[in-house]
């Protein structure tokens, strides 16, 4: 078969990718399902048409979604990722030795078996003994588990699809319910250049629930824009700063988060400042 090219297109703008080999098409329950392998990118996942991650890139996003919050934290010990059906969020936190529970709760199962079968090298974020999965809805998963996490990081997808339920402000409120004393969140909280609404209602959401809020910028160069950000909040006097250290064996084994990328994330453009207030 001669390549061809994928497109996403969304609210103006595109991301087009060349592609060698269509390697899976389904639909789930919630979502269409699409897997491809790329000319120059590794392999593609796409949900309901709109670009999840390449093989190229996923590193930056994974890596920032979990270290950041996991960092901005003193002392991590129950971890819940809802959504990351990938298995990268779980991946990075697996670095982490201090975590004793690492629960995901991802709403599409066929999401969790097909990262398995295409992508093994981020699905084997699920191999992690700590690892507890839960097939369910996040928004209604976590209102039974007051007082249990100390870290939540919501790897969703755009809302409009089954990721819906977590861009309101219930689910922040339930969220900060979950939490233990001193406990941050992290939520993927798109782009200021493609949904700059969705960017400034979490960080609004946020800051009526949270004592300190910040975005971070991600630079992701197939995601359309280039850009996506983390929506990052808790209960301390600065949740942009790092309140530890990276061990030097555990820097060893990342590419893209480091402490100073860490502080410089959250260094926001003055349009993204005035957007998220």
């Amino acid at each position: 078969m001669a390549d061809f090219w994928v497109t996403e297109a969304m609210n103006g703008f595109g991301m087009t990718v060349q592609v060698t080999e269509e390697l899976c098409h389904r639909q789930s329950k919630f979502q269409k399902i699409d897997v491809y392998q790329t000319s120059k990118l590794g392999r593609l996942l796409l949900l309901d048409g709109i670009i999840q991650l390449t093989e190229f890139d996923e590193f930056a996003y994974h890596e920032m979604l979990a270290h950041v919050p996991l960092f901005a934290h003193e002392n991590p010990r129950r971890l819940l990722v809802v959504g990351g059906g990938d298995g990268g969020v779980l991946r990075e936190a697996g670095k982490h030795p201090e975590l004793e529970v690492m629960d995901i709760c991802e709403i599409d199962e066929e999401v969790i078996e097909t990262a398995k079968q295409f992508f093994p090298g981020i699905a084997c974020g699920f191999d992690d003994p700590r690892v507890r999965v839960h097939i369910a809805d996040g928004s209604e998963f976590i209102r039974d588990k007051e007082g249990y996490y100390d870290v939540i990081i919501v790897d969703s997808t755009d809302p409009g699809g089954p990721g819906t339920p977590l861009f309101g402000e219930r689910f922040y409120r339930d969220m900060k319910k979950a939490l233990r004393p001193g406990g941050v969140i992290a939520t993927q909280a798109e782009s200021p250049y493609l949904l700059p609404e969705i960017v400034a209602r979490l960080c609004k959401v946020s800051r009526q629930v949270f004592r300190s809020v910040g975005y971070a910028s991600i630079l992701v160069p197939t995601y359309p824009t280039g850009t996506i950000g983390a929506c990052v909040a808790g209960d301390r006097d600065d949740i942009t700063l790092p309140a530890r250290p990276v061990p030097p064996d555990l820097a060893a084994k990342l590419r893209y988060y480091n402490s100073a990328v860490h502080r410089a994330a959250f260094a926001n453009p003055s349009f993204v400042a005035r957007l998220i207030g």
